[in-house]
């Protein structure tokens, strides 16, 4: 079995240090010895050695894959699925190439949110200079004028862009379990204007300058000793951060740094006019999150979350957060729990619409009146 001959040099050395340690001033010589040996390596150009250039086609064309008519991501020639171990041994490079194919899926799925889905791009800030950050949403033609109803879209943390649900899913599964787009049409044939936002899409890189590079804080008022102390600290986070860099990714050459998109905080205007959420396996945390008890009281009338259970499709789930009600979105696999419980959440804004133009709150999920995945 090929076992990578740079990483078994490094863990060699960090054995021994760690064996070194255990023992007496000699020994912590030695530890100090290592250390500066350690420290000359140049990782950067060891790992570039065996490793094949960080380069990949920029089109679905390029890596020799499609989508078929049934959303699937198959192999243009043998119709197979997609292959990540596509070299063997070569785990960092097979995971760039998978990386560079989700770019990819990214910008097709933005096509078919333009072209099936008939949503328009818009950049925001909406007021935004010319040298300014910017991101972009896509939004149905009448979502600002629609009198009825709005559907707003948001994905989870992540890779994922505006119109995605799971990355994994789209090339290994298929686009309507992966994608938002069910969700559209769907909202578009009854009647909903539509917004795609795109909330990890908030920043920008860019290529540090060189004095961004070697800025350092000899201008601040704090004492040397303090300054010095924390200079310290910074250069040894700094280099551990490099150090897994340079692991993670060794072919980098340039330093970067993000810029961050503006935003903003309506709470009370928010409240006003969302009639109801449905959270899909949602992470938030109400404790963490600081949110204050008129948000926990209103979560709990307004929202509904679909998490991941082995039980059937809106069994409740119990909860030890004070926030909203949980249901089973009927699958323990996260990344569908936002597929699976489609027909489930439609029909949770249907009542909830209907309960709010009858001034009657709705009535929780029932295991009795659950709509079975199977009957969409």
């Amino acid at each position: 079995m090929h076992i990578d001959f740079t990483i078994l040099i490094l863990l060699t050395v960090w054995v021994r240090m760690a064996q070194l340690q255990q023992g007496g001033p000699d020994e912590k010589e030695k530890t100090t010895a290592l250390k500066d040996l350690l420290s000359r390596i140049d990782l950067d150009e060891l790992m570039k050695k065996d490793e094949p250039p960080l380069e990949f086609p920029d089109t679905l064309e390029g890596f020799e894959y499609i989508f078929n008519e049934k959303g699937q991501l198959r192999h243009a020639k043998t119709g197979e699925p997609f292959v990540f171990n596509y070299r063997e041994d070569l785990h960092r490079w097979n995971q760039k190439r998978y990386e560079a194919l989700g770019e990819i899926i990214t910008k097709y799925v933005y096509g078919l949110l333009e072209k099936e889905c008939h949503l328009k791009k818009v950049t925001l800030p909406v007021d935004a200079t010319e040298s300014e950050p910017k991101s972009f949403i896509f939004m149905s033609e009448d979502a600002l004028t629609n009198p009825d109803k709005l559907l707003v879209l948001i994905h989870g943390n992540g890779v994922v862009r505006a119109g995605q649900w799971a990355r994994r899913l789209i090339i290994n599964e298929d686009l309507d379990s992966g994608t938002q787009i069910p969700y559209i049409k769907r909202a578009i044939e009854e009647g909903y204007g539509v917004i795609v936002l795109n909330p990890n899409e908030n920043y920008i890189e860019v290529e540090k300058t060189k004095a961004q590079v070697h800025l350092s804080s000899d201008s601040s008022d704090e004492p040397a000793e303090k300054r010095e102390r924390k200079d310290k600290i910074q250069k040894e986070t700094k280099k551990r951060r490099d150090f897994y860099e340079k692991y993670r990714n060794p072919q980098k050459e340039k330093e970067t740094m993000q810029m961050y998109i503006r935003m903003i905080q309506r709470e009370a205007e928010v409240k006003n006019k969302v009639t109801a959420v449905a959270l899909t396996d949602s992470v938030h945390n109400v404790w963490h999150q600081e949110a204050g008890k008129t948000i926990r009281e209103w979560m709990r009338e307004n929202c509904f979350n679909w998490v991941s259970s082995s039980e059937p499709l809106d069994t409740a789930v119990e909860s030890m957060l004070p926030d909203c009600p949980r249901v089973s979105a009927g699958t323990e696999r996260h990344e569908l729990t936002s597929w699976k419980s489609f027909p489930s959440v439609f029909r949770f804004f249907s009542e909830a619409l209907e309960a709010k133009n009858s001034s009657v709150k709705p009535t929780p999920m029932r295991r009795s009146n659950r709509i079975k995945y199977e009957e969409l």
